[in-house]
């Protein structure tokens, strides 16, 4: 049996610009590539047409057929990773791992008892940072602790992006090293020539294909320069709408930053929030399932199962609420504006537990991601990191009026609204915000 290196895919979805692939392929032996559908993860998915498992079937497909057309193949399991780590270990002759970071605390654990598993064999376990610019301790402050706020964060990453520069003045951040590829694409001859495998079919780990469409990898470069004039409207295709290509690494978060950084600050900036969610994640694992602050686990939130389902469902009487709601059921996706409207109609007017938010935006978001998705919620909350002070409730009505005055966005989500058929609204504003700010006031002084 040949020695071999193997290439772990995970969140790192594509041949080119890979940080842990190139490694794998520039160390000298054959590399077959791995992907494992896990079953830890899949078991707890209530809906098997889950438009996200048939996303990273369809790219494992496309990854294959370029492998094939190299001579190689892409090996895919489905299984609990313990136990298909095991087979591949007897299996194959396995000289080194190679994949990239993992930040979520399942990941960890996950890749802990792996690395102990192969070590245990002889097997070296190497992993790269892919997903992020910057991670875990590399942006701290003076003191060499965490920043828990975003503003001198985002100073301190584009510091660190220039610093290896020399005189600013000079330079342009899109030069940095820590923007520069990894280009793997050059060595894939690299890749181990065997016969082909066959990709599992949706059928054979238990799911159906979903009615969703997954959006382009490929943005027109004036939808990102006129990104800040457009971002907040809608009903505009004024955002990039690249999250579930972020989330499964199907583009490279170096290329995008290079060019966000040439085009618009505003996009960037962006970005640095997705490296700043994925450093709370790192540093404040308490984060999940708990308030980043810990006084507001003080808030007494409302049980309200029928205020929850209308919410769910988008049948709040707010139309900016529901079209918001019914986009996410329909499409998997939810314009960044409208997300902060909701989030904070269902944490502050309906005082529910922002934990139910989060759960139910990460059972459909396509662009899920446990980082970006528990900071932004803990942000509408108030119980986050750079949250937004809890007297701080946005007004849906006023919302609207701003950001789809003349309803395009509101009547193609919610054709209903202005006709008898429409509810009126499910709670008061002035009440609900009155409320809001008693029960908070109370909660946080006793």
């Amino acid at each position: 049996m040949k020695k071999i290196n193997l290439f772990w895919f995970r969140r790192d979805l594509r041949l080119t610009d890979n940080a842990g692939l190139f490694h794998a392929l520039k160390e000298g032996l054959p590399v077959l590539p791995i992907f494992i559908f896990d079953a830890e993860i899949l078991d707890d998915l209530v809906d098997k047409r889950d438009a996200r498992v048939e996303f990273i079937r369809n790219v494992l497909q496309e990854i294959h057929q370029e492998l094939l057309a190299l001579g190689s193949t892409l090996d895919v399991r489905f299984g609990k990773p313990a136990e298909v780590w095991e087979k591949l270990t007897t299996e194959y002759d396995i000289a080194q791992v190679f994949t990239n970071h993992d930040y979520e605390p399942y990941a960890i654990q996950r890749d802990e008892a792996i690395a102990q598993h192969l070590n245990s064999q002889g097997i070296a376990f190497k992993t790269f940072k892919d997903h992020v610019i910057f991670e875990k301790l590399e942006i701290v402050k003076k003191d060499g602790t965490p920043y828990t706020v975003f503003t001198p964060y985002s100073r301190k990453w584009k510091e660190k992006l220039l610093s290896d520069l020399g005189n600013v003045a000079e330079h342009h951040c899109s030069n940095s090293t820590y923007l520069q590829a990894f280009p793997s694409e050059k060595y894939l001859e690299n890749f181990l020539k065997t016969t082909a495998k066959k990709i599992p079919t949706l059928e054979d780990i238990g799911f159906k294909p979903s009615a969703i469409a997954f959006p382009p990898k490929v943005v027109a470069q004036k939808t990102i320069k006129d990104y800040g004039e457009n971002r907040d409207f809608p009903a505009r295709n004024g955002t990039s709408k690249l999250g579930v290509h972020f989330r499964f690494g199907t583009i490279s978060i170096r290329e995008k930053a290079r060019k966000a950084s040439l085009l618009n600050d505003t996009y960037l900036n962006e970005l640095i929030w997705r490296d700043f969610y994925a450093m709370i994640l790192a540093n404040f694992p308490h984060v999940v399932g708990n308030a980043f602050r810990a006084k507001y686990e003080a808030v007494p939130w409302r049980e309200a199962e029928e205020d929850f389902e209308c919410w769910c469902q988008g049948k709040t009487g707010y139309p900016l609420v529901d079209a918001g709601m019914r986009e996410l059921l329909t499409t998997g996706y939810m314009h960044n504006r409208v997300r902060m409207v909701v989030a904070s109609f269902l944490t502050k007017h309906l005082l529910i537990d922002w934990r139910r938010g989060e759960a139910w935006f990460a059972q459909k978001l396509l662009d899920f991601d446990l980082a970006s998705n528990n900071g932004g919620w803990q942000w509408a909350a108030g119980c986050g990191t750079d949250a937004a002070p809890y007297f701080r409730i946005f007004n849906p009505s006023s919302q609207l009026k701003k950001f789809d005055k003349d309803l395009s966005y509101v009547k193609k989500w919610v054709p209903e609204y202005g006709t008898t058929a429409y509810p009126p609204p499910m709670v008061e504003h002035k009440f609900a915000r009155e409320r809001c700010l008693q029960v908070y006031k109370m909660a946080l002084n006793s």
